[in-house]
């Protein structure tokens, strides 16, 4: 299986030393729902790791410029949306805080959510169109947080913001690392040294509680943050630690426990149920947000997590896309253990809760398996098409929600 999309020389140079996409095949019988398994190394690291190789690639990059130089839809109006946002003016001042706090008494991390938010969207401007002030923003936003932040701190949800602040990080600044002023060395100190202790330690204890207890976002965001940090610091060990993970984990955001029950619907479209859709829609929703992006950095590796285990993820995409777009869909009770004593809850029925919410999630998912894959996407496409052009960080309300995921999907993945 090759990609279709453009690449420069030096990507394709890169892509040929690592060979063909490592494609997986099913799950073990060890992976059965509610079986903890211990977890093999995937070794699924390149020998190279390609730059920028995180939910862009060079090819993203030329495209979204010559697109947007040619006045073409729509990727010329995901870049207004883009350039209208607050947080993508070259003007923007960080805010750097020695430690950041989610959870709990002092709560701040509103601060850290909404710099990377900018960070993002100037490093996207400027490699889209070139221009010196908005590289030069996103270079101060991230040298000012690599020299100053040493803490994340909080309850429980210290956990989740180490993931999802950690992988959107990583990613604005592999947008950057080549721009003379940044300190990639520092900003890589910064998350080996802040960030990723707190994601293996989720991952590998999930905070003295039952496997079970915590939502597939928590092990998603915390896997994306390892994997993203691998590719920024680029460090095979890491890098497996989250393809392993993603493959045989023994928590809920692993693929055979994010999407336990599979089902065909009326139209011979496979659908899956995901572990959160019994909570509410706009964690749903959310899950496909983090669970892609980690597809999407490892694809832009040498590796198709997309497709694992017959495609498991895009038919979980087409499930929660599906219900989200007024249809029903089928579910089975969902049965889970909670706290540290493992005590049985049990959800009969989907949630209505936040039904139909727009997350800039999509497009991601539409444009892999639609146009790199051929493939019919139907609820994806729908889905896709009803939140086109994607905004990003400030589009979607200002509560940490509207932050979970960098966005701009419509720009960057149109093909």
């Amino acid at each position: 299986m090759s990609r279709t999309s453009p690449h420069t020389p030096l990507q394709r140079d890169e892509l040929s030393r690592r060979g063909l996409l490592k494609t997986a095949g099913g799950l073990t019988a060890a992976l059965a729902l509610g079986t903890a398994s211990a977890a093999t190394t995937a070794d699924a690291a390149p020998a190279s790791f390609a730059h920028p190789g995180m939910i862009h690639n060079w090819g993203d990059i030329n495209r979204a410029k010559v697109r947007v130089a040619a006045g073409d839809d729509p990727w010329l109006s995901g870049w207004n949306r883009l350039t209208a946002n607050s947080h993508a003016q070259s003007t923007w001042t960080p805010n750097p805080q020695a430690t950041i706090i989610r959870g709990g008494t002092g709560e701040n991390y509103g601060i850290l959510y909404n710099d990377i938010a900018a960070a993002y969207q100037n490093a996207l401007r400027w490699n889209v169109a070139g221009t010196a002030a908005h590289g030069d923003c996103a270079v101060r936003i991230l040298n000012a947080w690599a020299s100053t932040l040493t803490t994340l701190t909080g309850n429980a949800d210290r956990f989740l913001a180490a993931g999802i602040y950690g992988w959107q990080f990583a990613n604005a600044a592999e947008l950057i690392r080549g721009h003379s002023g940044f300190d990639l060395t520092a900003f890589q100190d910064m998350m080996v040294n802040v960030f990723h202790p707190l994601n293996n330690q989720f991952l590998t204890g999930h905070n003295d509680a039952c496997i079970t207890n915590y939502w597939a976002n928590w092990d998603l965001c915390n896997m994306a943050s390892v994997m993203a940090i691998a590719i920024l610091t680029d460090d095979a060990a890491k890098y497996d630690q989250a393809v392993t993970y993603f493959k045989s984990g023994a928590g809920n955001g692993s693929l055979a426990h994010a999407v336990p029950y599979l089902y065909t619907d009326s139209d011979g479209y496979g659908l899956g149920q995901w572990q959160e859709s019994g909570r509410d829609q706009g964690h749903t929703v959310m899950g496909m947000g983090q669970m892609g992006a980690l597809c999407e950095m490892a694809w832009n590796q040498g590796d198709d997590l997309y497709s694992y285990d017959s495609r498991r993820f895009m038919k979980a995409a087409q499930y929660v896309a599906k219900y989200n777009l007024g249809s029903e869909v089928p579910f089975t009770t969902y049965t889970w253990g909670t706290g540290q004593s493992c005590a049985q809850q049990s959800q009969t029925a989907i949630s209505s809760a936040s039904r139909g919410q727009a997350r800039p999630v999509w497009a991601m998912l539409h444009y892999h398996y639609n146009r790199r894959l051929n493939l019919d996407d139907k609820y994806i496409a729908q889905m896709a098409a009803s939140v086109a052009p994607e905004g990003g960080g400030g589009d979607y309300g200002s509560t940490s929600g509207g932050y979970d995921q960098l966005g701009f999907g419509t720009l960057m993945y149109a093909k």
